[in-house]
C-alpha cells in the first residue's frame, strides 16, 4: 500500500490506467476510470493524466504488452507522475513486474480503496476490519516491500537474505491475521450483546444502504436531527451509525447508516466488512438510497443489489429513495427513472422534500407483518403477558377478574402461540379499569 512503501516520500501525482477488453463496454470502462479518479483524489493525490487502453488479449506478465507498458511508463514520467494506478486488479507478479520495469509505484483499485478505508476508519471495529483486509491483500505481495534486500544465493543449497526475511515476514503477517480475526469476533460478540439489550423492548430496525456518496449519512441526519458526518466524497462514512426516530403515529424505529457500496468492490473486502454491514443483514427494512442526478443510477442500483445478494439480504422488504431531487436532474433522467421503477419516491435530504412521504412508507411497510388482536389471558398464564410485551406493541391493557385483556399489534409469526386466547369481540370496559399503555415501538 502507498503508506507501506520503503520510500516514504509523499506521492502527489498519479497516472490512471483503465483497460478495455473486447467484452467490456467502452462507456462503462470510461465511467469506472472517472470513478477511480474520484477515489484517488480522495487520497489527496493529483491526477496527472488518465489513459484508457484497448486490449485484445491479456498478457500475463504485465496485463498489457511490453510495448504498451513502456509507453505508459514513459507517459507517467513525462507527466511527472510518481505512481501508476490501474482500475483493473493486478496480480502480485504483475505489480512486481510493473514496478521493476517502470521504476515507479504501481497499484490497483483495490489498494486505493484499502488506503481510503485505512484513513477514514475511526472506531476500533473499523480499524480492525481495515487491518485485516490490508494484511490479507498484502500477504502475497510481500516481495514488493523487500526489493531492497539482497537476492544472492548465499551458497549451494542456501537461502538468500531476502528470501529468509520474506519467510519470517509471512509468518508474522499470518499471525497478525489470526489475531485480528479473533479480536474482530470479540467485537462482533460485544455488538450482539449490545443489540440484545437495545432490543429488549422490541423496536424495528431500518438500514440505509446504497452506492457511496448517494447521501445516506445526510438522510440519516435529516431524519434524526443528530450530528452525523456528511462530506461530498467517496466513503466519507465507514463506521455504522444508529439513531432512534419517532414516526407520525408515535411508533419508534432505529435507523442505521452503513458503508457505501462501489463497483468492483473486492470480495474479501466485503468479507472483512461484514461486521459493519451486519446492520443491513439484521434489519427489518432496507432503505436503498440512489443519487437521482447520477447518469449511472441504474448501474449503481444493480451494484448495490449484487452486494446485498452476496450478504443474503436481497429478499428483505426494501424502499427505494431517490435522493438529491433539489439538484434538479434533467427531465429525461426523471422520465427514465419513472419508466424503470414503480412509483419512485423522490426526496431531498437537504430541503426535506419527500421525507414525510418516506416516513409514511416506512410506517406502512413495517405494519405489513402486524395484526391487531384482543387477547384474554388468564392469571395462571401471566408469563404470556410478559412475553407479549417483549414481542409486540401493547396498545391497551384491561384488568379483569379472571385475567388480563390486552389489545396489541402482534407479528403474524406469533399468532399461533396466542390464538387460544383471542377475545371473541371487543368490549368497552369502565374507564377506571382501562390502562393506556405508553407508546413503545412496534416489534422487530
Amino acid at each position: 500500500m502507498i503508506g507501506q512503501k520503503p520510500d516514504t516520500r509523499k506521492i502527489d501525482r498519479a497516472l490512471l490506467v483503465g483497460i478495455q477488453t473486447p467484452r467490456d463496454d467502452p462507456d462503462t470502462t470510461r465511467d469506472l476510470l472517472a470513478e477511480l479518479g474520484e477515489l484517488v483524489r480522495s487520497l489527496d493525490i493529483e491526477i496527472a493524466d488518465s489513459v484508457m487502453v484497448k486490449l485484445r488479449q491479456m498478457h500475463a506478465p504485465l496485463f498489457v504488452g511490453t510495448g504498451k507498458a513502456d509507453e505508459l511508463a514513459a507517459l507517467a514520467k513525462e507527466r511527472g507522475a510518481e505512481i501508476i494506478v490501474f482500475d483493473n486488479p493486478l496480480s502480485p507478479a504483475q505489480q512486481r513486474n510493473w514496478e521493476k520495469r517502470s521504476e515507479l509505484c504501481v497499484i490497483d483499485r483495490e489498494e486505493v480503496i484499502l488506503d481510503i478505508f485505512a484513513r477514514r476508519a475511526q472506531t476500533r471495529e473499523a480499524r480492525l476490519q481495515v487491518g485485516l483486509a490490508r494484511l490479507r491483500y498484502s500477504l502475497p505481495r510481500l516481495t514488493r516491500a523487500w526489493t531492497h534486500l539482497s537476492r544472492q544465493a548465499g551458497g549451494i543449497g542456501g537461502r538468500g537474505e531476502g528470501e529468509t526475511q520474506l519467510e519470517v515476514d509471512r509468518r508474522i503477517v499470518q499471525q497478525k491475521i489470526q489475531r485480528l480475526r479473533a479480536e474482530l469476533e470479540g467485537v462482533r460478540s460485544s455488538r450482539a450483546t449490545q443489540r440484545k439489550q437495545r432490543l429488549r423492548i422490541p423496536v424495528p430496525v431500518c438500514a440505509i444502504v446504497g452506492y457511496t456518496n448517494a447521501g445516506k449519512s445526510c438522510l440519516l441526519r435529516a431524519l434524526s436531527g443528530a450530528e452525523v458526518l456528511v462530506e461530498d466524497k467517496l466513503f466519507a462514512t465507514l463506521d455504522p451509525t444508529t439513531r432512534r426516530i419517532a414516526l407520525a403515529n408515535g411508533q419508534e424505529i432505529l435507523i442505521s447508516d452503513t458503508v457505501g457500496f462501489i463497483r468492483r468492490l473486492p470480495h474479501h473486502l466485503v468479507e472483512a466488512f461484514k461486521a459493519t454491514l451486519e446492520e443491513a443483514t439484521l434489519a427489518d427494512l432496507i432503505i436503498h438510497v440512489l443519487d437521482v442526478t447520477n447518469p449511472q443510477i441504474f448501474e449503481f442500483h444493480r451494484t448495490t443489489l449484487d452486494v446485498l445478494r452476496e450478504l443474503g439480504v436481497d429478499q428483505k422488504p426494501t424502499i427505494l429513495a431517490f435522493n438529491k431531487i433539489d439538484l434538479q436532474p434533467p427531465p429525461e433522467q426523471l422520465a427514465a427513472i419513472r419508466s424503470h421503477f414503480d412509483d419512485p419516491l423522490f426526496i431531498s435530504s437537504i430541503t426535506g422534500d419527500g421525507l414525510p412521504a418516506l416516513l409514511h412508507r416506512i410506517s406502512a411497510r413495517l405494519d405489513l407483518d402486524l395484526a391487531t388482536v384482543r387477547l384474554d389471558i388468564p392469571h395462571d398464564k401471566y408469563p404470556l403477558v410478559a412475553k407479549l410485551h417483549q414481542i409486540a406493541k401493547v396498545i391497551e391493557t384491561q384488568h379483569l377478574d379472571d385475567g388480563t385483556r390486552i389489545v396489541a399489534s402482534l407479528p403474524h409469526r406469533h399468532l399461533d402461540t396466542f390464538r387460544p386466547f383471542l377475545a371473541p369481540a371487543p368490549t368497552t370496559p369502565p374507564a377506571a379499569m382501562r390502562v393506556k399503555e405508553p407508546s413503545s415501538g412496534p416489534p422487530r
